[in-house]
């Protein structure tokens, strides 16, 4: 529920249909899901590598920079704010925000992984009811993002959809600089530190 790409794609495709943000969210399962038993099976140490943060980082940040560009070049359009991002396939975005999120991947390395290890401590079955519970509370709060979005569009009217776009299109292009940033950063002083 924390704020993030996935939020600003759920508001935003919301609104076109009500029901983006399920769909994003049954993207994110279909990266989540597999994620849990790998980080249980020891993927974390993965996760966790400097390379693989400055690598999700990277493409992460570019494809968050794109779809934000996308939405910017085209709002307003016949004014009826309609864009490749925001009529894309919400199951492949949820799954390439989701893959392409290293703060995502770092959290599940790290916080996840203590919760998914105590769970599969208590047997299979309690594994599994976290798994499920815990992608439940994503699923319900991107489809009430993506309703509300919907809904509201009739409220605002034009202007204050395209208000909405442009809000959403700032926040997707903000994480997309910051992930981009960080993992340059972090090569750079990688570089650095090989150098001396």
């Amino acid at each position: 529920m924390m704020p993030g790409p996935l939020t600003a794609a759920a508001v935003a495709m919301g609104t076109r249909s009500q029901y983006a943000g399920t769909l994003i969210a049954v993207g994110h399962g279909i990266i989540e899901f597999p994620l849990m038993i790998l980080i249980v099976l020891g993927m974390d140490k993965l996760l966790k590598s400097t390379k693989t943060k400055i690598i999700i980082g990277l493409a992460g940040g570019a494809f968050l920079l794109v779809m934000a560009i996308q939405m910017f070049t085209t709002l307003g359009v016949a004014n009826e704010p309609q864009t490749e991002a925001v009529s894309s396939s919400p199951v492949l975005v949820g799954i390439i925000l989701s893959a392409g999120n290293p703060y995502f991947l770092l959290w599940w390395a790290t916080v996840g992984l203590r919760l998914a290890s105590d769970a599969s401590r208590l047997g299979i079955l309690a594994f599994v009811l976290f798994a499920i519970v815990h992608w439940l509370c994503d699923f319900i709060w991107l489809g009430v993002l993506s309703w509300a979005s919907f809904k509201g569009t009739g409220l605002l009217g034009p202007s204050g959809q395209l208000i909405l776009l442009v809000i959403c299109s700032l926040a997707l292009l903000a994480f997309g600089v910051f992930f981009i940033y960080t993992a340059g950063s972090t090569l750079i002083n990688l570089i650095l530190t090989k150098n001396h």
